[in-house]
């Protein structure tokens, strides 16, 4: 049995496949054909409360006593929708149709130690293109995480939720450091030689981060230096938390199938949505909530749609969810505290050997630290 029919979806025949494909692409061609005031009024609105918020917290850093608290929030606010909102949804070009060269995809820059251009590159390219076939996409347990069965099992991966709760803590660390393919290195199969370039970007992109969050803006700071050096690595890390939360419940909750290279070969389109809506889970929030997670709450569209706005994801989502049930496939969604649960157990079970069971169908499981995982 393949992950798909553990899921309890059903495998669509090629008619299906074909037909399943046009509905998605005319929602597709829909909303770029809308496509318009509404969406640069939204996204300037974001960035310009962001904005606000990053100078509100760098003033009221100056206020030690009443102000510390409330500037760790506001930064916070700043760097979750700079990352998620802003960032992640620019660098998918969802908005370089306005012409805006400060909101284009290959020339925006984020507040984070990943370098945009490698960001792109592993993102948008291969976890997007590969998503959930193992062997292919990087992101299935980013090198260092168990959370496929068929993964192969490692003593290693006992230390499953310690490595998690690291990764969770120093998340931005965790997706810079992602494309050195470390577990690569340790398996012989890449050289340090062969990350020369990239790690040299890195190191430029983490040298400026290090200068602005805990240099430059604790000394302007003066004697209340060691508070503002305090305040923007909180800031950082309820950043890391939320982000590693959002993007590890979009994709590794209870319900949410990984698929062989085998089976992928000579995809269709048709077959390729099929993918991203099975690989794929929401989650239920208020608008507040989705704006938080840049939209990223509704993973299941950013997946089949990662280059159209993120704030359209809504309005689509009842229409995907309709066609879903129409093909009889499972639509994935869920509170918060559910999907989280959902990943909880998964990185806990996945950390202990399997189950004796009949040999599987199927793919092939990678060499421990291999991947991926990954």
């Amino acid at each position: 049995m393949t992950t798909v029919e553990k899921t309890g979806n059903r495998r669509l025949s090629a008619e299906e496949l074909e037909a399943f494909g046009k509905e998605m692409d005319a929602i597709r061609q829909r909303i770029v054909a809308d496509l318009g005031e509404k969406d640069a009024a939204y996204i300037y609105d974001i960035v310009k409360k962001q904005r606000n918020f990053e100078i509100a917290g760098r003033a009221l850093m100056y206020l030690p006593v009443v102000g510390w608290l409330p500037a760790v929030a506001c930064l916070s606010i700043s760097k979750i929708l700079d990352n998620m909102e802003i960032g992640h949804n620019v660098m998918h070009g969802q908005y370089d149709w306005m012409g805006d060269p400060d909101l284009n995809s290959r020339m925006f820059e984020w507040d984070n130690v990943c370098p945009s251009d490698q960001w792109k590159y592993s993102h948008n390219y291969i976890h997007h293109t590969f998503t959930n076939i193992l062997g292919k996409d990087r992101d299935i347990g980013y090198g260092i995480l168990r959370m496929d069965e068929d993964q192969k099992w490692h003593p290693y991966y006992l230390g499953n939720p310690l490595y998690a709760f690291l990764l969770m803590v120093f998340f931005e660390w965790g997706v810079a450091l992602h494309d050195l393919e470390v577990e690569n290195l340790v398996a012989g199969k890449r050289k340090l030689s062969d990350n020369a370039e990239m790690h040299r970007g890195i190191m430029k992109k983490v040298k400026r981060q290090a200068l602005k969050d805990y240099v430059l803006f604790p000394l302007l700071s003066g004697p209340l230096a060691p508070l503002t050096f305090l305040g923007n690595a909180t800031a950082n890390l309820v950043r890391n938390i939320w982000a590693f939360n959002i993007i590890f419940c979009g994709h590794f909750p209870a319900g949410v199938a990984s698929f062989s290279q085998e089976e992928c070969e000579d995809e269709t389109q048709g077959h390729w949505y099929y993918r991203q809506l099975l690989g794929s889970a929401n989650i239920t929030g208020g608008r507040i909530f989705h704006i938080m997670s840049g939209n990223l709450s509704h993973q299941i569209e950013h997946h089949l749609f990662p280059d159209l706005p993120a704030r359209r994801y809504p309005e689509i989502a009842e229409e995907v969810r309709e066609i879903c049930e129409r093909y009889g496939l499972a639509y994935n969604t869920g509170p918060l505290h559910r999907q989280l649960w959902g990943v909880f157990k998964k990185i806990c079970r996945y950390a202990l050997p399997d189950r004796k069971r009949p040999a599987a169908a199927g793919v092939e499981a990678a060499p421990a630290l291999e991947g991926v995982a990954a």
